[in-house]
């Protein structure tokens, strides 16, 4: 019989810290990682988890909600988008990104985030 599930990001199944500038609150949820992004005023990807993740741009696919806070993507073909509190956003693989502006940028990803920013 199926069951419902309720977790809460107050008490995530595992948090994992950025190079600085913010963190990721992880909950599995009927088998799959469920993500809340927590970026810092000054938090990039290429400063922040490039070092974590070894690669030159991130390969994880998002799909998330941002909460608050603003943040651009610069995907590798060089388009870039700014995602914006209320804003659902796919971002394939293949991007960096940074956090715009002073406030701190929340978004929730239902991606594929099981390895995101997870040190081996």
């Amino acid at each position: 019989m199926a069951h419902i599930q309720v977790k809460n990001f107050d008490k995530p199944d595992e948090t994992r810290s950025f190079e600085g500038k913010g963190h990721a609150d992880i909950v599995m949820m009927a088998d799959r990682a469920v993500g809340r992004g927590v970026f810092e005023p000054g938090w990039r990807w290429s400063n922040n988890v490039k070092p974590i993740a070894g690669t030159d741009l991130c390969q994880v696919s998002h799909l998330g909600y941002c909460v608050s806070g603003h943040m651009r993507v610069y995907m590798a073909d060089g388009t870039e988008q700014e995602v914006n509190p209320g804003d659902a956003v796919a971002i394939p693989p293949g991007h960096d990104a940074e956090v715009v502006g002073d406030e701190t940028c929340v978004l929730l990803d239902f991606g594929e985030i099981s390895e995101y920013a997870k040190r081996s």
